[in-house]
């Protein structure tokens, strides 16, 4: 290699580099540059970003508007019409609705189609509460065999659209003569994940506070949680007179009263208690104006009133569990 004619070539460069020089320190930053430390301050460099095509950039900006909408409507992200226009959708009255979730109803979601079941979830804290809730228990047999006495083995509350607010098994103080699996889907390893009877007790205790207690029989699902709730804000479907008829009279099943009503198929096996709560609710809402009228003979316009544990001195009476079958 010549050195010689490289120097001279280098020098004949060195104008060219100059104006290159002066042309890159007149440009004036960018908020695409990148601050670098120098011994007399911070060089700016250019990043070079590759700009995404149309389609790929179109794609980008939904996904930044879906988490920004799932950030501040975490309650119902996969819908954006309003809890209003789906009610009146599905022939919800703006009177039901108000009467479910009080005035500010017109700025909640709508409910999803879809239910998403969260077994063993505990409290949802997605899911709207309500004034209206249904609940349903599931039992194990205990003490002697082959285990005759009840004890409480999963709660699972929905809200007034069916929407599950809580689900829990629970952990048994007494030994399990029978899971009764066949009928009630407990397994001794659901029961190994259970939150203790007093930590549910004390979860559903401060749901039901203040609010009208829907269910089948629900009188026995509150003495498994050893609650008391003002029998003027129960609804129960198994005492319903409309529903008694289909019975000639008697105390309906649910799954009767599911099939003949609701055209539903429930309990096929294992019984969920969840899909339970979830037929009760809509039994109550199909003969909605019938059970207030049948209240209102009774007690008059409703209030809403503490919930009391068995526990409490003066808030209620400690029930004894009863061996009475009853149709759930």
């Amino acid at each position: 290699m010549d050195l010689k004619n490289l120097s001279s070539n280098w020098k004949k460069l060195q104008p060219t580099l100059e104006i290159d020089r002066s042309r890159v320190l007149k440009r004036k930053p960018s908020e695409d540059d990148v601050l670098q430390p120098q011994p007399y301050g911070v060089k700016r460099v250019k990043l070079a970003v590759k700009q995404p095509s149309r389609g790929v950039e179109q794609v980008q900006n939904n996904q930044k508007k879906n988490m920004s909408v799932a950030a501040s409507h975490q309650k119902q992200s996969k819908s954006s019409a309003s809890l209003a226009t789906w009610a009146e959708d599905n022939d919800i009255s703006a009177e039901d609705l108000a009467a479910a979730y009080g005035p500010s109803s017109s700025t909640l979601s709508a409910p999803t189609s879809k239910y998403e079941d969260k077994i063993n979830d505990g409290l949802s804290l997605t899911n709207d509460v309500g004034k209206y809730i249904s609940i349903d228990c599931e039992m194990v047999g205990v003490g002697p065999p082959p285990g005759r006495e009840s004890a409480l083995a999963r709660v699972s509350i929905v809200n007034y659209h069916g929407q599950q607010i809580y689900d829990s098994f629970v952990q048994t103080k007494e030994t399990v003569a029978d899971y009764r699996t066949f009928v009630s889907g407990i397994t001794p390893q659901l029961l190994k994940q259970g939150r203790t009877f007093e930590a549910v007790q004390a979860d559903v205790a401060q749901l039901l506070n203040g609010k009208i207690l829907v269910g089948h029989a629900v009188k026995h699902d509150l003495e498994a949680l050893l609650l008391g709730h003002p029998k003027r804000d129960l609804r129960d479907t198994s005492k319903h007179p409309a529903y008694r008829q289909i019975a000639g009279g008697r105390t309906p099943g649910l799954k009767r009263l599911a099939k003949q009503i609701l055209e539903m198929d429930i309990q096929g096996g294992e019984h969920s208690s969840i899909e339970d709560a979830r037929a009760a609710m809509l039994l109550f809402r199909r003969e909605k104006e019938g059970f207030e009228r049948e209240h209102q003979k009774n007690w008059g316009a409703p209030r809403h009133t503490e919930v009391s544990t068995g526990s409490e001195k003066g808030r209620g009476k400690t029930r004894k569990r009863k061996n009475k079958k009853v149709k759930k």
